[in-house]
C-alpha cells in the first residue's frame, strides 16, 4: 500500500478566521468535502464554500454552550481508524462513521485571553477541550490523517497535495504531527501554569515550559552550538517583542545582552530622567541619567570607552537624532529603546550593520514573573529578582550619614549593582557609573576591578584623579571581611550601600567609621550568577 494517502474529507474548527476562507475554497476546488462547526461553518458558507456541520455528522447538535459538539465516535473514529486494518473499516461501515483525512483546528485564545487580564471564570470558557482531543488523535494516526494546527501550514497543505496528486507524502504529515503535539503541550502548560500562579502554588508538583519560535539562529553562544530562539507568548517589552527597523539579525549573544541592558535601564523611571544603559557580554560597563538622553549617553560611555566598543545600547526614552548622532560615532552592535525619532532613524539608516530594536514601552520590574535556568538533569525555577530598596528603607549604621546627593547615588548604585554579575562592586558618581566590577570571585577583587577601570578612563580622559574619587560605592551582597570596603575606601569612595547581614558586621561598620565613611544597610541582597 502507498504511503501516499488522498485528501477527500476535511474537518475544520478554528477560532482564528485568518486564511480561512482561502483554504475553504481551495479546498473545495480541488473537491474536498468540508465538515465544520459554529464560527467557522458560518464563516465558509457566507463565503460561498459547501460546508456540512458536524451536528449532522454525529446527529446531535451543539449543546452546553458549545461546550459538547466533536467529542463523538463519529469524529472520533473518522480521525483516528486505521485505513489499512480490516477491523477498523469493517466497524466504521457497521456504525456509519465516516473518514476525516484533514484537521484544521486552532484553539480557543487561552493565552491571549490571560494577557488580557481576564478573570478566573473567563479564562477558564476559554480553556479549549474538543480541539486538544481532536488534534492527538489526528496527530497519533498521522500515518493516514494530515493535522493542520498553524495558519502558515495552509499553503505547504496545498502545495503537497498538488505535487502529489491530491494526496500528501508521509514525511509532510509527520512535520504536521509533530508541530500537533507540541501546540497541545505549549497550551497545557499555558493552562497549568496559570492555574499555579491563581493558585498561589509556588512550586507545583510538575511545571511545564513551552515556547514559540521566533528565530532560528547562525549559532549560540560559539560557532560550533546550535541555537534558537523561542517567545513564551507573556508580551514584555523587550528583544523578544521588539520590532527591529535595521541591521542583520540578532545573534545569540545579542539577544542575550539586549536583553539585559534592556531590564537594566527600565529600572530608570523616564518621566524623572533620562538613561542609558551601556552593556557588554551581559554586565553593564556604564549606566547613566541625565538631563536628555545624550547627557545620558555621554557619562554613560565615559565610565568605560574600551568596553563599550561593540556593546549594547538601551535608553529609557525615545531615541533623538542628537544622541543617534553621538551613538553612531562608535561601533555599536545593538541599540533598543521606546521609539525613535525620523531623524534618528535616517542616522542610523547610513550604518547598515547597526540593528535597531524599537519596544512599545518598558518592562515593568516589579512585575513577578518566573525566571528558570537549566541545570543538568533539571530546571532551577525562581521568581525574578524584582526586590525594591527605597529611601525609606535605608538604614543608617555609621557615625556619619550620607548626604542627601550622597543618597541619590547610593540608590542609583544599588539599582544598577542588581544587574551586575556577582560578585558586583559598582561606584557611582553625579548619577553615572565611574567604575564597575563584576563576576569576580571575591568582593575584594570587584573592589579592586572597579577601581582600576575608574583610575584608567581619569587617564584617558586627561584627569588628574581617578573618576572613583568621591563616588558612593554599592555592593550587591554583604561584605564578609572589612577588606573590600577599605578597597573602595582606598580608591576614594565615600559612601556605602551593602545589604549587611554578615558576622562580621560589626567589624565592618567600625572599619566604615575609622575611614570616615558613610554607609547604609539594605536588609537585601541581588545575587546575580
Amino acid at each position: 500500500m502507498t504511503d501516499l494517502h488522498p485528501v477527500q474529507r476535511a474537518l475544520i474548527s478554528v477560532s482564528d478566521k485568518t486564511g480561512l476562507i482561502e483554504l475553504g475554497q481551495a479546498l473545495e476546488a480541488r473537491g474536498v468535502e468540508i465538515l465544520s462547526t459554529g464560527g467557522s461553518a458560518k464563516a465558509l458558507r457566507d463565503a460561498g464554500v459547501a460546508v456540512k456541520d458536524v451536528s449532522e455528522v454525529t446527529e446531535f447538535p451543539e449543546m452546553m454552550d458549545g461546550r459538547v459538539k466533536t467529542l463523538h465516535p463519529r469524529v472520533h473514529g473518522g480521525l483516528l481508524a486505521l485505513r489499512d486494518n480490516d477491523e477498523h473499516v469493517a466497524a466504521m461501515t457497521e456504525h456509519g462513521i465516516g473518514a476525516i483525512d484533514l484537521l484544521v483546528v486552532n484553539l480557543y485564545p487561552f493565552e491571549a485571553t490571560v494577557a488580557k487580564g481576564a478573570d478566573y471564570d473567563t479564562c477558564i470558557e476559554n480553556i479549549d477541550i474538543g480541539g486538544p482531543a481532536m488534534i492527538r488523535a489526528a496527530a497519533k494516526n498521522h500515518a493516514f490523517v494530515n493535522v493542520v494546527v498553524d495558519v502558515e501550514d495552509y499553503e505547504k497543505l496545498l502545495g503537497d497535495m498538488d505535487q502529489h496528486g491530491g494526496k500528501t507524502c508521509p514525511k509532510f504529515r509527520k512535520k504536521l504531527a509533530q508541530k500537533a503535539y507540541a501546540r497541545t503541550a505549549a497550551y497545557d502548560s499555558a493552562v497549568s501554569n496559570w492555574m499555579a500562579k491563581a493558585l498561589e502554588l509556588d512550586a507545583p508538583k510538575r511545571r511545564a515550559f513551552a515556547g514559540e519560535l521566533k528565530q532560528t539562529l547562525r549559532y549560540g553562544e560559539n560557532s560550533h552550538q546550535k541555537a534558537a530562539f523561542y517567545t513564551d507568548g507573556s508580551n514584555r517589552p523587550g528583544v523578544a517583542t521588539a520590532v527591529q527597523l535595521q541591521g542583520k539579525e540578532l545573534s545569540y549573544n545579542n539577544i542575550n545582552d539586549t536583553d539585559a541592558a534592556y531590564e537594566l535601564v527600565a529600572e530608570f523611571d523616564p518621566a524623572e530622567s533620562a538613561a542609558v544603559a551601556i552593556i557588554k557580554h551581559a554586565n553593564p560597563c556604564g549606566v547613566a541619567k541625565g538631563a536628555t538622553l545624550v547627557e545620558a549617553y555621554q557619562k554613560a560611555f565615559d565610565c568605560d570607552r574600551t568596553s563599550a566598543f561593540g556593546g549594547i545600547v538601551a535608553l529609557n526614552k525615545s531615541l533623538d537624532a542628537e544622541t543617534a548622532s553621538k551613538i553612531v560615532e562608535i561601533f555599536t552592535e545593538v541599540v533598543i529603546a521606546p521609539g525613535a525619532s525620523d531623524e534618528a532613524k535616517e542616522i542610523f539608516a547610513a550604518k547598515k550593520n547597526l540593528r535597531l530594536l524599537l519596544t512599545d514601552g518598558l518592562p515593568n520590574t516589579r512585575e513577578s514573573i518566573v525566571a528558570y535556568k537549566q541545570v543538568a538533569g533539571g530546571m532551577l525555577v525562581q521568581d525574578k529578582d524584582v526586590g525594591y530598596v527605597g529611601m525609606d528603607d535605608l538604614k543608617v549604621v555609621t557615625e556619619k550619614a550620607p548626604t542627601e546627593e550622597q543618597m541619590q547615588d547610593l540608590l542609583f548604585a544599588w539599582k544598577v549593582a542588581k544587574h551586575v554579575k556577582s560578585n558586583a562592586i559598582v561606584y557611582v558618581k553625579d548619577s553615572a557609573t565611574v567604575g564597575v566590577g563584576a563576576g569576580q570571585m571575591s568582593r575584594l577583587d570587584s573592589a579592586n576591578v572597579a577601581a582600576s577601570k575608574a583610575g584608567r578612563m581619569a587617564t584617558e580622559l586627561g584627569l588628574d584623579e581617578s573618576l572613583a574619587k568621591g563616588s558612593a560605592v554599592a555592593s550587591d551582597a554583604f561584605f564578609p571581611f572589612p577588606d573590600g570596603l577599605l578597597e573602595a575606601a582606598a580608591a576614594g569612595g565615600t559612601c556605602v550601600i551593602q545589604p549587611g547581614g554578615s558576622m562580621r558586621d560589626e567589624e565592618v561598620i567600625k572599619a566604615a567609621n575609622e575611614a570616615g565613611l558613610a554607609m547604609v544597610f539594605t536588609g537585601m541582597r541581588h545575587f546575580r550568577h
